[in-house]
């Protein structure tokens, strides 16, 4: 039972980590990478101490913050589906396991009688 608890909550973490990159192509593009661009815009603001003219190193750390963002979101939305499905997947063990433990002790009754 030990090895088919151990590939349920395989299968649970790779569905789950394909269901969260799923969700991060469909929910999670558009929102790393406007928090990415604005993270950056923010955090030179203060640098500079004001507004920032849109110069080439500007734009460089602006691309970097942008692919920064949609990296993050991207790893969180993984990494939060891989918990989801390895939650799922050891939910879906124990409730088989309720019918198991019942069946294996109805079978020894059985045999002893």
């Amino acid at each position: 039972m030990k090895a088919e608890r151990t590939n349920t909550m395989k299968v649970g973490t790779k569905i789950g980590a394909a269901i969260g990159g799923l969700v991060f192509l469909v929910f999670g593009l558009v929102p790393g990478f406007y928090f990415g661009s604005y993270g950056t815009l923010l955090v030179l603001s203060h640098l500079a101490g004001g507004s920032v003219e849109p110069t080439t190193i500007v734009r460089m750390l602006t691309v970097v913050g942008i692919m920064l963002g949609i990296f993050c979101t991207g790893a969180v939305s993984i990494v939060l589906g891989s918990v989801f499905g390895t939650a799922m997947g050891y939910a879906v063990d124990v409730v088989g396991s309720f019918g198991r433990a019942k069946e294996t002790a109805e079978a020894n009754a059985h045999n002893l009688s």
